[in-house]
């Protein structure tokens, strides 16, 4: 019978000592608050600097407020079961504790400062280290890490919403095939093949025997087949396709069916254009949505400006450049006068145009509107969640950026909100995207997209 306690009292300890402690940045639960929960089966602490940090943000009226009043409302839910102080049960089986830096004796190297609200989230991490816990401290910061690798603490970002960027699913792909089924194809208006093709996949078939002999297509899940692209020959709003991936875009784009598309791909591809263009021929032309509605988020490129006077549309004429750019060119094209100008203040105030910043989408409900999304990749993956979360019936989202031009310092190509869309929505009937390799705008552009 002691035998038998003896072995259990063992086995449970062997247990325990499987069990990992998770030390969290104040930026991990910032960028999702929901970080709490995603450590199942193991211990998640808190330092108290960070619960203080979060105060700091929760009067914020941006993102970064809003995810921290939400784990502030956690942890006090969680309070309600149990004290924080001593660790509180989770639904997934884990942990979840705030740590107070009580050991003195655990000291921090004389180069660390503890008025530093890092250093002193560090010195708690060291602490659990030092007293034998199997701790890995994740953070979004870089010079963090480096840090903690320093004093041979264990770290990692955090990889919950990451992809693999350079498996990255294109949208498209070249299928080589016989000339005699490319000629099938054109003669019944669809061909099946055997090939783990998504919905909405863009086909380029290439004949194997007659390089001249070519067809566009795209996978229709429904009928199991690929289909010629319905609107090759269109050119929305006066643009033409430069390239076969435009092409393959702009079908995607006036699609009925799709709900959403993601635009991903190098400076100058065309993305936003494209996704103005097709904008306006839907809303403006064949008056299928009722509002053109365009977004970007408010995120500057090297030194902030501060703060800016004026009235609201003054303020956004600042960050909007790039659409109203883009807006002037498919309006007159090379021909920019006063009259373009005219022609941009009307579609706004007669409101089949909206041009806002994205601060200003969160509790909106858009039925019946066209959505682009511009620089999304600028986005973490929760506030993707909420701006695909706000539309309505009959409306149709488009998302555009490019992975290698983030502004945040806590997101990168892999970890971003556009690139985990992709990879999350691959597969649904409603959604379709295309990846660009190409730019168009410039040959310079082009060269600077290679060269530096």
């Amino acid at each position: 019978m002691d035998k038998k306690i003896k072995d259990k009292k063992n086995t449970a300890k062997e247990d325990n000592s499987k069990i990992k402690t998770f030390v969290l940045d104040t930026n991990v639960l910032l960028h999702d608050p929901d970080a709490l929960f995603s450590f199942t089966d193991n211990k998640v602490v808190i330092a108290m600097t960070v619960v203080e940090e979060l105060d700091s943000f929760k009067r914020s009226n941006d993102e970064t407020g809003r995810n921290a009043r939400m784990v502030i409302r956690s942890l006090d839910e969680l309070r309600s079961k149990g004290n924080l102080a001593q660790g509180v049960p989770l639904k997934n089986g884990g942990i979840l504790k705030i740590e107070l830096l009580r050991d003195h004796k655990v000291k921090l190297p004389s180069d660390f400062s503890l008025d530093k609200s890092d250093n002193a989230i560090l010195s708690t991490a060291l602490s659990l280290n030092e007293r034998g816990e199997r701790v890995i401290f994740i953070t979004k910061d870089i010079n963090l890490r480096i840090k903690c690798e320093i004093l041979n603490i264990k770290t990692q970002d955090y990889e919950k919403a990451k992809v693999k960027i350079d498996e990255l699913y294109s949208g498209w792909r070249e299928i080589k095939v016989g000339a005699d089924l490319i000629e099938k194809f054109y003669a019944q208006k669809q061909l099946s093949i055997k090939s783990n093709l998504y919905p909405n996949e863009m086909v380029w078939l290439k004949s194997q025997d007659n390089p001249s002999k070519s067809a566009l297509a795209k996978y229709s899940f429904k009928d199991q087949a690929l289909m010629p692209l319905f609107h090759q020959k269109t050119s929305p709003w006066g643009l033409q396709a430069l390239n076969i991936e435009q092409r393959f875009a702009m079908e995607l784009l006036l699609c009925d069916d799709i709900n959403l598309v993601t635009l991903v791909g190098l400076p100058g591809s065309g993305k936003t254009i494209l996704a103005l263009a097709c904008g306006l021929q839907k809303t403006i032309e064949e008056k299928y949505f009722r509002k053109l509605y365009i977004a970007r988020p408010i995120i500057p490129m090297g030194n902030d400006l501060g703060f800016l006077p004026g009235t609201k549309e003054e303020k956004l004429d600042a960050w909007m450049g790039a659409i109203t750019d883009n807006l002037e060119f498919l309006l007159d094209r090379d021909k920019v006068d006063q009259r373009t100008e005219e022609k941009i203040d009307y579609l706004l105030t007669s409101g089949q145009v909206e041009i806002d910043a994205l601060t200003y989408i969160r509790g909106r409900t858009l039925p019946q509107q066209y959505v682009i999304i511009d620089d999304a990749q600028n986005l973490t993956p929760h506030e993707v969640r909420t701006i695909i979360s706000r539309a309505g019936k009959n409306t149709k989202i488009v998302l555009t950026g490019d992975p290698y031009q983030i502004d945040s310092p806590y997101l990168d190509p892999s970890s971003n909100g556009l690139t985990y869309l992709v990879e999350r929505f691959k597969g649904q009937e409603i959604f379709g995207h295309i990846t660009f390799s190409r730019s168009e705008r410039s040959k310079l552009a082009a060269l600077s997209s290679e060269l530096l």
